[in-house]
């Protein structure tokens, strides 16, 4: 059977960059988001699922079953590769915070909701799957700044801690994976300074060479995939697959 490729959060930059990649690579493609399939990728072999956005954003049960139920459609293809790429810095509200005096409820809330909550729940709703799968790969993007022993700098509150979660809920998920299928891998995956419109505000004076397009960061997260072994699994990977402290 061919390699099958689900990304869950298409409609990002990463998550676009890696639909197109594994496309051009000829590899069988879902896509999960909650806009629309766009208009260049219509003429391709994805399949390309819808989240109802109306139901995601309802009450909590309503959206957990509109996640479970988008994920039911996907893993009938048996997808061996997964990537979720869920992440949320900043909006015309809401900036990084330099300071704990800038630090608001409304923020924290929706940091975690997009980068630990969501991946949580398609976590939940794959979980099933994932442990009768051989050999399933499962990559969760999250970031470097998420490491509590690595950081040096302080700032950026709500969305170090939301990414600090979710490389804990990786590792415990990963645990609990690991006693029912010890063939899978589920690691979070830092993707490097990518191009798109969540690190836009803060391209500015970084090093030369730092700065990756959307298709340079497919291509080697993909790498990252290909690499991926039941060893790593509950890892925190860097954008070239060396491991990074937590």
């Amino acid at each position: 059977m061919s390699e099958q490729i689900l990304i869950i959060g298409a409609g990002s930059g990463i998550g676009y960059g890696l639909v197109q990649h594994y496309l051009q690579q000829g590899k069988a493609v879902q896509a999960i988001s909650r806009n629309a399939c766009p208009a260049a990728l219509l003429q391709t072999k994805v399949n390309w699922l819808q989240l109802d956005v109306a139901a995601a954003d309802a009450a909590e049960d309503a959206a957990e079953a509109a996640i479970n139920k988008i994920v039911a459609q996907a893993v009938t293809a048996k997808p061996t590769t997964i990537f979720i790429c869920h992440g949320w810095l900043h909006d015309n509200q809401h900036g990084p915070e330099k300071t704990l005096r800038q630090l608001t409820a409304a923020q924290m809330h929706k940091s975690f909701a997009v980068n630990v909550l969501q991946p949580a729940m398609y976590l939940k709703a794959l979980f099933g799957y994932l442990t009768k799968q051989p050999q399933v790969k499962v990559l969760v993007l999250s970031a470097k700044v998420g490491s509590i022993s690595d950081n040096q700098l302080g700032g950026w509150y709500s969305y170090r801690l939301s990414k600090a979660a979710v490389n804990m809920l990786v590792k415990t998920s990963s645990i609990e994976l690991g006693r029912y299928n010890k063939t899978a891998a589920l690691v979070s995956l830092h993707p490097g300074t990518t191009d798109t419109a969540l690190s836009a505000p803060f391209q500015t004076n970084l090093p030369s060479g730092q700065l990756q397009t959307a298709t340079a960061t497919a291509e080697r997260l993909a790498a990252v995939a290909s690499g991926l072994n039941p060893e790593l699994s509950g890892k925190l990977l860097n954008w070239d697959g060396t491991v990074l402290p937590f």
